[in-house]
C-alpha cells in the first residue's frame, strides 16, 4: 500500500530558516511543498522518510534564499494491483460504491465489480446485493455508508490537471478531473462488507 519513491528536487531555503540545520530546514521545506499532495504517476505523497543526499547550497543574485539540490525518498501511497485494502463505504451510487481509506477519497466500486446479483435501491441509496442461500429463498444485503468493506484494486487513474488554456477553461477541467484515483473490485468471496463474511 506503501512504497518509498526516490526523488530530485531543488530545495528553496528562505533566510528566516538560516539558523535551523540544513538537513532539518530542507525536510520542513519538503513536507510543505509534498505532504498530501499526489504527484503524476507516482501517487499520493505522505512523508519524507530520508534525504540520500545534498549537494552544494546557492544564493542567487536578488534572493537571499538558498538553493539546494537534494535527492530523498518520500514515503507514497500507491497500492499495487491485486492488493487488497479495507476502507469504509462513503456512499452509493448508480455509479457504484464510494470507497475511502481516512486519508485518500478517490475509490470507485464499479456495478460490474459487485457480487452478483446486485441492485441499486434508490430509496435507501445503496447497493443491494441478493444473495442466495441455496435453498430457494434470497437474502438481501444491503452495503450502506459507514460499513466497513475488503476490496481488491483493479485499477488506478492518473489525470494532469495543470493549467492550460483561459482561466475559466482550466476551472471547469479541474472541477471534473481527480489528480489519482482507484478501481475496486468485491465480486469474489471474502470480498465485500466484513459484516458478510463474520461467523
Amino acid at each position: 500500500m506503501f512504497i518509498l519513491a526516490e526523488m530530485k528536487n531543488v530545495t528553496r531555503i528562505p533566510p528566516e530558516l538560516f539558523n535551523l540545520k540544513l538537513n532539518d530546514a530542507i525536510a520542513g521545506e519538503l513536507n510543505k511543498k509534498l505532504a498530501n499532495k499526489i504527484v503524476l504517476n507516482v501517487g499520493l505523497c505522505i512523508a519524507l522518510y530520508d534525504i540520500t543526499s545534498l549537494q552544494e547550497s546557492y544564493i542567487f543574485p536578488g534572493d537571499g534564499a538558498s538553493h539546494t539540490r537534494v535527492s530523498f525518498r518520500y514515503i507514497v501511497f500507491r497500492p499495487f494491483i491485486e492488493e487488497i485494502l479495507i476502507g469504509k463505504i462513503r456512499s452509493c451510487s448508480q455509479e457504484g460504491v464510494h470507497v475511502s481509506l481516512g486519508f485518500f477519497d478517490d475509490i470507485l466500486i464499479p456495478p460490474s465489480a459487485l457480487q452478483h446479483p446486485s441492485t441499486f435501491n434508490e430509496t435507501e441509496q445503496a447497493w443491494v446485493w441478493e444473495y442466495d442461500t441455496g435453498d430457494g429463498n434470497k437474502h438481501d444485503l444491503f452495503m450502506d455508508a459507514g460499513e466497513t468493506i475488503r476490496f481488491r484494486v483493479t485499477a488506478e487513474f492518473f489525470n494532469e490537471t495543470c493549467p492550460t488554456g483561459t482561466l475559466q477553461e482550466t476551472h471547469e477541467k479541474a472541477e471534473n478531473k481527480v489528480p489519482y484515483s482507484l478501481t475496486g473490485s468485491i465480486n469474489e468471496p471474502g470480498l465485500g462488507l466484513l459484516s458478510w463474511w463474520d461467523t
